[in-house]
């Protein structure tokens, strides 16, 4: 990285600074922590947690209105990197669990979301291992999931739903959890590989036009950079059925060596995080999946 991107990427909000202390300037671990904790005081963090109600939280609702629900907002938190265990987002979990307790059938997509937010923000839930096992159980025969499929094991499975269930099982797995989790994540994996990430099996298409565009919020949409990200987090061993999707965000780089912002989907958020054109919270994504790559 040349002296004059990463001033710029220094230069801009708490969650992309640690980012780049992290993984770009061997910054040791205090150093990054420190830069984190900052999340939670200045910039996009602190916004959305003044946002927070006084019963624990955001919004109007538990999970809709998108985006700015209590469980949106969790995530967009999560995505820019607050710690765990900040008591703003313990409140928040406390309150989905109660919501939780009203739930008929747990919504697979729903259901990976709270896993992930409650492995990920430290919340001890006592009820965590039985929605993971009812996840575990929900993997389809091709080994990905699909919230339609209400038990018929042979439906395709959705990338949407695949990619949140492995983000939640892994969350689960950083977080000390004692449900076996490993071989739904590898029999996962091996379902976004035949795919070779995000095409059709049948004809090679892209499977999902809005796929090959990123939006910093993802939401509970599957994109190829999300993809990748999930597989450089868990620091999967690279394989060559991922080169297309390498190439795709590689393509997707400006001359300046930046990334762009991508309009979000529709529906009301708190603010926005950046202007249209380059990203740094983006270009910081990116060249973290670059860098998984080629050191793998």
């Amino acid at each position: 990285m040349d002296d004059d991107l990463l001033a710029w990427l220094l230069d801009g909000d708490p969650a992309v600074r640690w980012r780049v202390l992290r993984d770009f300037t061997g910054a040791g671990e205090e150093e990054v922590a420190r830069e984190r904790e900052r999340i939670a005081a200045e910039g996009w963090g602190a916004r959305l947690l003044a946002e927070q109600r006084a019963d624990g939280g955001w919004g109007e609702g538990d999970y809709s209105p998108k985006w700015t629900s209590t469980t949106y907002t969790m995530l967009h938190l999560l995505w820019l990197g607050l710690p765990a265990r900040h008591a703003a987002v313990l409140r928040g979990c406390a309150r989905l669990w109660e919501w939780q307790t009203r739930w008929r059938t747990p919504e697979t997509c729903i259901a990976g979301m709270l896993i992930r937010l409650t492995s990920a923000f430290r919340y001890n839930a006592e009820r965590l291992d039985g929605l993971v096992g009812h996840l575990i159980g929900e993997q389809l025969d091709d080994g990905g999931w699909n919230c339609k499929s209400r038990g018929d094991k042979s439906m395709h499975s959705s990338f949407h739903t695949s990619i949140q269930a492995l983000e939640a099982l892994d969350a689960y797995r950083r977080a000390g959890g004692t449900v076996e989790a490993d071989a739904a994540i590898g029999r996962g994996h091996e379902f976004f590989l035949r795919h070779r990430l995000y095409q059709s099996h049948r004809t090679g298409a892209v499977a999902i036009p809005a796929s090959t565009k990123f939006p910093v919020f993802p939401e509970w949409h599957f994109d190829v950079l999300r993809g990748l990200e999930h597989f450089a987090h868990t620091e999967a061993p690279r394989d060559d059925r991922l080169g297309d999707a390498i190439g795709l965000v590689r393509r997707a780089q400006r001359r300046d060596r930046r990334w762009s912002t991508y309009t979000g989907y529709a529906g009301k958020q708190f603010f926005r995080l950046e202007e249209p054109g380059p990203s740094r919270l983006n270009t910081v994504r990116a060249l973290h999946v670059l860098q998984w790559w080629e050191a793998s």
